[in-house]
């Protein structure tokens, strides 16, 4: 396999894999009783850690330097106030509201409308960013906001005069959609100088440790009986969210990215929010109307007109945060 085929399979694999993931977490929470906040904790504690040492693993494959060298490789983030702090914002307001929204429109509703409203983010990007340069939006960005707008419409109404979804389920994903902005375009400075992996792994470790007072004291329990395939085990559903659908597919797409442009990387893992409507669909049951579809399939060719006319520009990685 050729180096762009290679790149490829690499970009739909991580689509494929964060959507995925988000059925399960609608299994989980659903059928498994447990809570978004509780699931959203152990996922970052679980998989911030595997990823810092991925990165330390990383260094030492390459030039094998010393322990004090990794160690100062891994805490580069934390040495300087500034980037300490926008470490820490990034975290709370960028990993834990993006994962706990993301999340809680899944419970609220389903992993399919979920994450096709958190792909509403680009579009969200692509105004600001015209804003704070003080110019008009392009034809392009008009007809792609135009998209997300109408393809909003049809995923919250079916085309009818009532919601599709419940009002619980429209907020929190608009509210995804804005928080995966804001995570789009806020930790810009610290992913050029330290990179996506340790920038991503110290987020997620900082949101968990901040998370723990809420979540340790309430515990959680859950209901083995009434998830299809219990027989695997919870542990493994648990296993699969945090590692399959957060580690592997975070590897997967920034290994696609030293293959490809960004903005293809990008447009081929956007597979993300179909595969998640063809899980929900297979495996629970999930059934979009004719219009919802429609509508769904505006938010996918709002996110190809603002992935395309984004070029060359290298756009964080790690968002597949299903």
């Amino acid at each position: 396999m050729n180096g762009r085929a290679a790149g490829l399979s690499m970009a739909l694999g991580a689509g494929v894999l964060w959507g995925l993931s988000g059925t399960v977490a609608q299994l989980l929470m659903q059928k498994g009783g447990l809570g978004p906040a509780w699931l959203v904790a152990f996922r970052m504690a679980t998989a911030g850690p595997l990823l810092l040492a991925a990165v330390a693993a990383g260094a030492l494959g390459r030039s094998r330097p010393s322990r004090p060298a990794v160690a100062a490789l891994l805490l580069a983030p934390w040495r300087e106030r500034r980037d300490r702090w926008r470490l820490v914002v990034f975290a709370l307001l960028g990993f834990v509201v993006v994962q706990g929204t993301y999340l809680a429109a899944i419970d609220a509703g389903n992993a399919a409308t979920a994450t096709f409203l958190q792909y509403l983010a680009p579009g969200m990007v692509s105004v600001w960013q015209a804003w704070t340069e003080r110019r008009l939006p392009s034809p392009r960005s008009l007809t792609a906001l135009a998209l997300g707008v109408g393809g909003t419409f049809l995923l919250a109404t079916g085309g009818g005069g009532a919601l599709a979804l419940s009002p619980a389920a429209l907020a929190w994903g608009l509210l995804s959609a804005a928080a995966l902005a804001f995570y789009t375009v806020y930790p810009a400075p610290l992913l050029a100088r330290y990179g996506a992996p340790l920038v991503t792994g110290w987020a997620m470790v900082v949101g968990a440790v901040a998370l723990a007072p809420w979540v340790l004291p309430a515990g959680t329990a859950w209901h083995a009986s009434s998830v299809p395939g219990a027989g695997w085990g919870m542990g493994g559903f648990l296993a699969f969210v945090a590692v399959g659908g957060t580690l592997v597919p975070f590897t997967l797409y920034t290994g696609s990215l030293r293959r490809l442009l960004p903005a293809e990387t990008s447009l081929v893992a956007s597979v993300e929010p179909l595969a998640a409507a063809l899980a929900a669909g297979l495996w629970l049951g999930v059934r979009l109307s004719p219009l919802q579809q429609l509508g769904a399939a505006g938010v996918m060719a709002m996110v190809a007109l603002v992935t395309l006319s984004g070029g060359r520009r290298r756009r964080p990685v790690g968002v597949g945060v299903a």
